[in-house]
């Protein structure tokens, strides 16, 4: 038997020299002065020989070890030599099938069916709020308590909506994983009720009175008057901010009076034509001498080449006075003016369908939906024009004028 001892005192010579310890183990000393632990055995009658590793860096214990589990190995007829290689193999595998490297292969097969907006939504997720903690864990091995982690620390920040989202990417990725056979489970499944719903806060409408003093602050503002224009023109056509805000100048046709929103930028993911009144077309053609010779109709101020900031038009309602939230309410937002169309419209007597296709809802049903999309056109276009004309009444009387209902 070996000691630590006779090894580390051991001196090479002008040949290999072996220090026999037990049961097959010994250490070679090269002349180089390197001591090398090997493991001689036997398998069908073949004298076989195991490398182990290099002393002092595999000391005496560890090498008896390694020993004990390589003649495991034997008895059962496998070389030691071939189980290290397939370990290798899997550690490797595992290295290149990362959470972060899965998760990419999953968004590139599946953003040709998203729209812009959730594209970017997942893949700020996955880099800001995932990507930091389990994105370089082998995604076959990540485990229910590290995506808690990740879940909990997006809902301390108040962000429980977020968190919820995130739990459902995750588990997208790992569905997407389990299906390309580099993860046998969905982790996530554990944690269905670890994050709390938040109460749905639907945006709050105006009232007859309310929007009055609204478009009466508008005309009064005294901020930029691309601001002014957006504040107009989203109260007008009622689109969603981010529509409204990344609209580009090739989008429309105003001697047609039609703004055409391309699939790619619409949340349901379909294309969305917006009837133009004439009022929304006189002010998108003013727009054009503040904007000129600029990809978008509200470029960014400071920087010009990419579109109006996400909080421009909340912070000028905030100016105004319409953004404040009381105790127990949900405050008016942009999203608002959305809300606010919808009930009045209803109110005048439109069809709910009508109204429903200017607001870009998805219909579920696709064949009705290519039929609405024709179908309701010419009564939009009446029905958007009804609605500019009632802002314009408001701001020529100064009083709420009953609507009008339609025919």
């Amino acid at each position: 038997m070996l000691t630590d001892t006779q090894i580390r005192r051991s001196k090479p010579g002008s040949k290999s020299i072996k220090l026999t310890d037990s049961h097959g183990l010994y250490i070679e000393v090269r002349p180089t002065g390197s001591k090398l632990w090997r493991y001689r055995y036997r398998i069908d009658g073949k004298e076989n020989v195991f490398a182990m590793g290099e002393y002092p860096e595999l000391g005496l214990a560890d090498a008896r070890e390694k020993r004990i589990a390589a003649r495991k190995l034997v008895k059962q007829g496998v070389h030691p030599a071939h189980a290290r290689s397939a370990e290798k193999a899997v550690l490797s595998a595992n290295n290149a099938n990362t959470f972060a490297a899965v998760a990419g292969e999953w968004v590139e097969k599946k953003q040709v069916g998203w729209s812009t907006h959730y594209y970017t939504q997942v893949s700020q997720i996955l880099k800001l709020d995932v990507y930091p903690y389990i994105g370089k864990l082998p995604v076959g091995s990540t485990t229910s308590h590290q995506i808690l982690l990740v879940l909990q620390r997006i809902e301390e920040r108040g962000a429980a909506s977020v968190a919820l989202l995130t739990r459902q990417i995750c588990s997208a990725v790992f569905c997407y994983a389990i299906s390309t056979l580099r993860a046998q489970a969905d982790p996530t499944v554990a944690l269905k009720g670890a994050i709390t719903k938040p109460k749905t806060r639907h945006s709050k409408a105006m009232s007859r009175e309310e929007l009055r003093k609204l478009v009466s602050e508008v005309e009064s503002y005294s901020g930029f008057d691309t601001t002014k224009t957006a504040i107009k023109l989203i109260m007008l056509l009622f689109v969603r901010t981010v529509e409204l805000r990344k609209a580009e100048w090739s989008e429309f046709d105003l001697d047609a009076a039609v703004w055409r929103i391309p699939a790619s930028r619409m949340k349901a993911g379909d294309r969305h034509t917006v009837p133009l009144s004439r009022q929304a077309v006189a002010l998108i053609r003013e727009l054009r001498d503040l904007t000129v010779n600029r990809q978008y109709l509200f470029p960014n101020y400071r920087r010009p080449r990419e579109c109006m900031n996400s909080q421009t038009i909340t912070r000028a309602l905030e100016r105004m006075g319409f953004n404040r939230q009381k105790e127990g309410e949900q405050g008016f937002t942009a999203h608002g003016f959305r809300a606010t169309a919808s009930t009045m419209l209803n109110e005048m007597g439109y069809r709910p369908d009508v109204i429903e296709r200017q607001l870009a809802h998805k219909e579920r049903n696709s064949t009705r939906a290519s039929y609405n999309q024709a179908e309701y056109l010419e009564e939009r276009t009446a029905m958007m024009q009804q609605w500019a004309d009632y802002i314009d009444s408001i701001v020529a009387g100064g009083s709420v004028v009953p609507l009008k209902k339609a025919e």
